[in-house]
């Protein structure tokens, strides 16, 4: 799975308001590893998720969460040139 930012990167992208979202994932116990691997690693590939946590219960069930960087877009407009052309 992708690792993501780590290291220094990691730190100047937080401090900068770097955030994450996150999904969680519930697998029933009749799912095997090896189709959660293979689900795991499409959504990694496909949605740009990354592994952040897995809990297996007893009984087999699993609840895994999945994390990805936030992206906010920032307007590129200035709102004085909007001002001016509404005058």
């Amino acid at each position: 799975m992708n690792k993501g930012v780590t290291g220094r990167a990691a730190d100047d992208w937080a401090a900068q308001g770097g955030e994450y979202e996150y999904r969680m994932v519930r697998l029933p116990p009749s799912t095997s590893r090896g189709e959660a691997r293979r689900m795991l690693t499409e959504e990694a590939e496909y949605g740009r998720w990354e592994l952040a946590r897995t809990r297996l219960f007893p009984g087999g069930a699993r609840k895994v969460w999945l994390r990805r960087k936030a992206i906010r877009v920032r307007s590129t407009l200035d709102i004085r040139l909007l001002d001016d052309a509404f005058e």
